[in-house]
Formats: C-alpha cells, sequence, structure tokens
C-alpha cells in the first residue's frame, strides 16, 4: 500500500514539475512567453515548450479569426434621417506581442476597443451620406474597414471584414421614408410605362405602315391580274366574232338581257329600237 501512494505521489510530483517547466501550444492558439512583464518569445507553432519555472509566465492568444458583435448605435445621416445600426466585425490577432504590449492579452478589452473605433468611422463615413444612399448602396462599408484596420493595426490586430446586420428606422422616421421610397418607385414605374407605350405606338406604326405597303401591292397585283383577264376575255371574244359574227351580236345580246332585265320587269317595246329587234322578230314568229 506504502509503495502504491509513493508512485502515485511521483507521479503527481512529476505532472507539478512538468507544468512548472513545460507548456503546450494547440493548433488554434499562440502563445506569448513573458520573463517580469517583458517579452521574452512569440510562438506561433504547436507543440511543447519549456519556461523558466517562476520566472516565466505564459499568456496564451486565439489564433483563430474572430467574430465581435458591435452594439447598435445610433447613426445621424447627412439629411438629418437617424439610423440604427446593427453591425459585427471579423478580426484576428496578427501581432501577439504587440497585442499583448497594448491590450494585455485581454480580447474583452480589444473588442470593446474596436467597438469605439468601428461606430467612430461608421458615424463619419455614413454620415456624409444621405439616408437613401446608405439603404441602397453598401460600398461604404469597404472605406469603414479600410479605415479601421489603419487605426487598430497598433494594436497588432487585423480586421477582415465588417457587415451590417440590420439597419432599423426609428418610429418617427419609417413612415416618410418608406413613403418617399414609394413615390420614388412609383415615378420609375411611370417612366417604364411611358417609354413602353412609346415603344407599343411605334410598333403600331411600322404594322400599319407594313400592312398599307403589303394592301397596296395586293391591289396592284389585283389590277394586273383583272387587267390580264380582260385582255384574255376581249381575246376570245374577238375570235369568237371572228368565227360567226352575226351569232356572236345575238348571244351578246341575249347576255345584256339577262343582266338588264328580270321577271318582274314591265317593258314598253319600240319596233324602233334596234337594241330589241330580237324581241320584235320573237313576236313576229308567235
Amino acid at each position: 500500500m506504502m509503495r502504491l501512494l509513493i508512485f502515485v505521489g511521483a507521479i503527481v510530483l512529476g505532472i507539478v514539475a512538468f507544468n512548472l517547466v513545460a507548456f503546450t501550444v494547440d493548433e488554434t492558439e499562440q502563445a506569448v512567453v513573458q520573463e517580469f512583464g517583458r517579452i521574452m518569445r512569440v510562438i506561433r507553432e504547436p507543440g511543447i515548450y519549456f519556461k523558466t519555472p517562476f520566472v516565466q509566465n505564459v499568456v496564451k492568444l486565439e489564433d483563430r479569426l474572430l467574430s465581435y458583435d458591435i452594439r447598435p448605435q445610433p447613426i445621424i445621416a447627412s439629411d438629418k434621417k437617424r439610423l440604427i445600426i446593427d453591425n459585427y466585425a471579423l478580426w484576428r490577432i496578427v501581432d501577439p506581442k504587440r497585442f499583448v504590449e497594448t491590450m494585455g492579452g485581454d480580447i474583452t478589452r480589444a473588442q470593446q476597443r474596436l467597438d469605439d473605433v468601428v461606430y467612430s468611422n461608421l458615424r463619419d463615413i455614413f454620415g456624409k451620406q444621405t439616408l437613401t444612399d446608405i439603404i441602397q448602396r453598401s460600398g461604404y462599408l469597404d472605406e469603414v474597414i479600410r479605415l479601421t484596420q489603419q487605426q487598430v493595426q497598433e494594436f497588432g490586430i487585423e480586421v477582415t471584414d465588417i457587415r451590417i446586420k440590420r439597419a432599423d428606422l426609428p418610429e418617427e422616421n419609417e413612415q416618410a421614408v418608406y413613403s418617399r421610397m414609394i413615390s420614388e418607385r412609383e415615378q420609375i414605374a411611370t417612366g417604364i410605362r411611358a417609354q413602353g407605350d412609346e415603344e407599343a405606338q411605334r410598333i403600331r406604326a411600322e404594322a400599319g405602315r407594313e400592312r398599307d405597303i403589303i394592301v397596296a401591292e395586293a391591289r396592284k397585283r389585283s389590277e394586273e391580274l383583272r387587267g390580264e383577264g380582260d385582255a384574255q376575255a376581249a381575246e376570245i371574244y374577238a375570235k369568237a366574232y371572228n368565227r360567226d359574227a352575226q351569232f356572236y351580236r345575238f348571244w351578246r345580246t341575249l347576255d345584256s338581257y339577262r343582266k338588264s332585265f328580270n321577271a318582274q320587269d314591265t317593258l314598253v317595246l319600240s319596233t324602233d329600237s334596234d337594241y330589241l329587234k330580237y324581241f320584235e322578230n320573237m313576236l313576229q314568229r308567235k
């Protein structure tokens, strides 16, 4: 039993001794070794490292991309309209030595500083734009990121992205902004409808012009065909007349009677009329 207790005690003492002289850094961490407040080493690679016990201490820092929700803040646009911005920032520690020197290795303190810088830049840049421009465009955030990075790089921080999660209007401004947006959209819709009407009129005019051309060509062709038909008919009549002139006159006269009279007509005839001579012949035969 005594041997077991001695063995366990030896293991515990070994672990304590190891922790006094060694430490580990995993894949998600980076470490700064300090000696009486002075930075001696910066460790970026994972593994097992050694230190001087009771003299040196190790500050471990995140090596991953960090996200920080920046508290919603009011922004006043150039047209004196207020907008409540709810945004977040993505950042990482790129210089552990400088981060420990300026922020004491405290991530909470760094986020508070980042909060102040981001809000200051959002207020300055958005304050130069109208509320409509802020709502409709997103390119202003690139300028916010650039300015923020310039101001926080002295802390060993790199800001990779800043995005707006939500932008709310104060209740007193919502209806006015919505009414203005509706009015602008109605103006755009009216312009589009006017363009559509103009295009429709142009298409109708072109269609009408093409129709007139087609009708005119059709009438021209019909006149040509009618003329050809009349010429052929005249030729046929001429041939028939040359073959038997008396019969031809008789047949044409009867055809004229058929077209000129019907059964309900009352005729007053004169024997002196050359046009009605065939009626006279028929009466004589009766």
